[in-house]
């Protein structure tokens, strides 16, 4: 019985698994998920499964849904019955680390390979050796019956004829463990965001699912990922996450400034030997100015790159924005196989942008 239950359970998750998969763009491009968040899981609403129910057969002494009236009669006599069947959602939980295999298996991303462990460690216990004391959920068969065997023989005991050997309790060995330190492979993500004056609330809902799903997939391949948050106009600040997505947008556009803080957080913070470091900068690609321009290729050349595992820059249209500095970045910078340029020209676009960040495994 419990394996027929385990069974169906496994048909069910491959069931929830492939549904996901089929609608994983429009999750990607709705946010439906964002709002379904526990601290391990996503509810993910999946109308068109149906599940298994009891069907009773008639009850003969009466009870429940037994007496006078019709189907569809309300319990208190009151409403009309509707002609049209309901809509059922199920909504199944899925973890945080099978979204991440699914959204792979579906972009076909690489694994990421870490290139630095942070300083940090981190505790593990390692079984290398065999104690005479020790909880029965650790004794070591093998040995404990192998040191029966040996005393058996050693007193005359054992006979080959009838070879039974009964453990004393002296005879018992466990698996012993030690604590060892190792490094944890880290990663951290600042997020650039343009909020200027041309970039509204739908921009930045774009920004915030692409965020969404990129925190997702390098805290699948990292043990620990912490992300930043900065700002910019014509001026760059640091905010919390509810703060970047929800600043309202005003000013003109110096991108500089958003460079310029980016590597005081790096330099203070995080030494690239130790840490993974992938910065990415959102805009509707409209600076200020050419000569700022300049500046920002001149940093990502000279100090942002060198330090990263990658650059991303994604240019979410807007009717207000140029758009030129994707150009301006292609024109400098498209061979650099460090930078990954995305255009993302509405929310359907999310998914090959997001391919496009991620697939190459850096």
């Amino acid at each position: 019985m419990l394996l027929t239950i385990e069974n169906d359970l496994n048909r069910f998750k491959k069931i929830v698994r492939g549904r996901v998969r089929e609608d994983l763009r429009r999750f990607m491009s709705s946010g439906e998920l964002l709002g379904k968040q526990g601290k391990q899981v996503v509810s993910v609403p999946l109308p068109e499964i149906q599940l298994p129910r009891f069907q009773y057969g008639p009850n003969e002494s009466g009870g429940v849904g037994q007496g006078d009236g019709g189907e569809g009669d309300g319990v208190d006599g009151a409403g009309k019955a509707g002609d049209a069947p309901g809509e059922h959602i199920l909504e199944a939980d899925v973890t945080f680390e099978e979204l991440a295999e699914i959204l792979a298996e579906e972009l076909e991303l690489p694994r990421i390979e870490p290139k630095g462990a942070r300083d940090v460690q981190s505790k593990k216990d390692v079984y290398r050796g065999i104690a005479v004391t020790g909880p029965e959920s650790l004794r070591h068969n093998r040995r404990t019956y192998r040191e029966a065997l040996k005393r058996m023989i050693s007193a005359g005991t054992y006979n080959p004829r009838s070879p039974v050997i009964i453990p004393i309790p002296s005879d018992k060995r466990y698996r012993s463990w030690t604590v060892e330190q190792e490094p944890q492979s880290a990663a951290v993500v600042i997020y650039m965001m343009d909020v200027s004056g041309s970039m509204g609330r739908e921009q930045k809902e774009i920004v915030r699912l692409e965020a969404f799903w990129i925190d997702l997939w390098l805290r699948h391949n990292y043990r620990n990922v912490e992300t930043r948050f900065i700002i910019h106009d014509a001026v760059a600040r640091e905010v919390e996450r509810d703060t970047f997505f929800r600043t309202r947008e005003s000013g003109g556009t110096l991108i500089s400034s958003a460079y310029k803080l980016c590597l005081q957080i790096l330099d203070a913070d995080y030494n690239s030997s130790e840490w993974n470091i992938y910065p990415f900068h959102f805009s509707d690609g409209d600076n200020w100015s050419a000569s700022d321009t300049r500046g920002c290729i001149e940093l990502l050349k000279e100090r942002i790159l060198p330090v990263s595992n990658q650059f991303s820059y994604g240019q979410v249209d807007s009717e207000y924005g140029s758009g030129q500095f994707f150009n301006d970045l292609t024109e400098q910078l498209d061979e650099d196989e460090r930078v990954v340029l995305s255009r993302i020209p509405e929310r359907e676009s999310i998914m090959d942008s997001i391919r496009e960040f991620l697939g190459r495994g850096r």
